[in-house]
């Protein structure tokens, strides 16, 4: 990804350079310490004559504002101070991103008439900058802008807030989230060609860094395991599968763990049951769960987090050679249960069956979440705004949907249900891995079910939203990151020790 702003705390001050934002509320105006930035009155002109009322999404932007020696002058509507909730500040910081252009310089002055502006709600803002300022740039050897000059530098920004030290303690947890959220993207737009099962292993057990302990099984221990499922999508592919296995112990030693589990097909040509051409190039993000749950245990390790946390994710190509999987074929799962493979580009759900029953039996956890681009229904069903949820456990499901409302990664429980369960009966195994043309995201989601015995589970379809998802105030990325606040706030609310 390119160089990211850095950001710092001090208290109010009067700046005498470069790009200074000030937040206006919708019919308050501007705060005394934010006036004091406008010793000319120019932006109560400006805004007269612009009609600038301090909506939401609305900005105000005054170059060389008159008495000061200040390059521009940038106020931020912030709609009503008292409805500000803990999203609206993460957009504000990216209105703030946005806002930038080539400054080297700014300041964020976060005096609000009428609100208590926090800790909190400065780091919020600090990490919406951060988000919005993400751009994944690695493989373009000319990052000149559009008039040939050299790209600018970084820039530096300054937040000025009433208690500067608070601050900096409550973005220290923030930024930890807000690293993990990168590190997905990173991933999700990494091409295939430079981030196979191999590579995507390397890059997990960097966070032995954090804390972490990192197993990768290799294809040869997953056998002995007897993952016929997971390895029989490998087999067409010459760059080998791998099981990683991140854990975090941040809580007590007896507490039994909370379980993330992703889909990492690293590229999906379809297999046998070929994709058509159009949009393939897409399928480099197939590994969106996988990149979700190594961002998520980058956050849990990084904030410290209090709980013990396990991560695992399944690593495969879904290739075409001689030796690939062939619509017909019969495999054995790790549970002993026989599937037949109608389709091979319904490979997410034949990965993700070896590595459940594995999680559940190796580490009998308190719960176990998967995440998979797994289906293009699901995006027929819920668009690109709501991942599908779909889960065994009533309280479980709740809390994920009240964690996706505190972040807006939003998720929409669909059904399960043993008639869904009867369009997967095989006549020549135990299951076969598709059903009729109609529900498949549901009928994905049964077929997951059937590797998870009684442990709460849910199984979160993000085929909508971890990759090409809709640009918004904190994310411009092909790839969003979707999924690691989410889960970092389910742990934080509601086991942590």
């Amino acid at each position: 990804m390119s160089a990211q702003p850095s950001v710092s705390f001090a208290r109010f001050a009067v700046p005498r350079k470069g790009t200074v934002f000030v937040l206006s509320a919708e019919g308050g105006g501007l705060g005394e310490a934010a006036k004091a930035c406008d010793p000319s009155g120019v932006l109560a002109r400006a805004a007269s004559i612009a009609e600038f009322t301090g909506k939401p999404g609305s900005s105000l932007d005054v170059l060389a504002p008159e008495g000061s020696g200040l390059d521009r002058l940038v106020a931020i509507g912030i709609g009503k101070a008292t409805a500000l909730g803990e999203h609206d500040w993460l957009k504000l910081g990216g209105a703030v991103a946005a806002g930038l252009r080539k400054a080297s310089e700014a300041t964020v002055v976060l005096d609000v008439p009428g609100a208590d502006v926090g800790s909190e709600q400065a780091a919020n803002l600090a990490a919406g900058i951060l988000l919005r300022s993400y751009a994944f740039d690695k493989y373009k050897t000319r990052k000149d802008d559009a008039e040939g000059k050299t790209a600018k530098k970084p820039a530096r920004i300054t937040i000025q807030t009433g208690n500067p030290a608070g601050a900096k303690k409550a973005f220290a947890e923030v930024e930890a989230v807000v690293g993990g959220v990168l590190l997905a993207r990173d991933l999700v737009n990494e091409p295939a060609n430079t981030l196979g099962p191999l590579e995507f292993a390397a890059r997990i057990k960097e966070l032995e860094a954090l804390g972490v302990t990192v197993e990768v099984l290799t294809e040869k221990e997953m056998k002995k395991l007897g993952m016929g499922s997971l390895l029989g999508v490998a087999q067409g592919s010459p760059r080998g599968a791998r099981l990683a296995v991140m854990q975090w112990r941040g809580g007590k030693a007896k507490d039994k763990p909370v379980a993330f589990v992703g889909k990492g097909v690293t590229f999906d040509t379809g297999g046998n049951s070929m994709k058509t051409a159009s949009g393939m190039e897409d399928m480099k993000g197939d590994m969106g769960g996988a990149a979700a749950v190594t961002g998520l245990i980058h956050a849990l390790a990084g904030r410290k987090a209090k709980v013990n946390a396990v991560g695992l994710v399944g690593l495969v190509e879904n290739a075409v050679d001689g030796h690939a999987q062939r619509p017909g074929d019969i495999v054995t799962s790790m549970s002993g249960q026989t599937i037949e493979v109608l389709n091979t580009d319904a490979e997410g759900r034949l990965v993700l069956a070896d590595v459940l029953w594995y999680c559940h039996d190796r580490f009998q956890p308190k719960f176990m979440v998967n995440l998979a681009t797994l289906t293009g229904a699901i995006m027929v069903a819920l668009g690109q705004h709501y991942a599908g949820l779909f889960s065994n456990d009533d309280e479980l499901a709740g809390r994920l949907t009240e964690a996706g409302q505190a972040t807006q990664e939003r998720v929409w429980r669909m059904p399960l249900g043993p008639e869904y369960d009867k369009l997967i009966e095989s006549r020549n195994a135990d299951m076969k891995n598709i059903g009729g043309r109609y529900g498949g995201a549901i009928i994905a989601a049964q077929f997951l079910q059937r590797f998870v015995k009684d442990t709460p589970w849910a199984h979160l379809d993000i085929a909508g939203t971890a990759m090409g998802a809709v640009a918004s105030e904190i994310n411009q990325s092909w790839g969003s990151g979707f999924g690691v606040r989410l889960l970092d706030r389910l742990v934080r609310d509601h086991y942590e020790g």
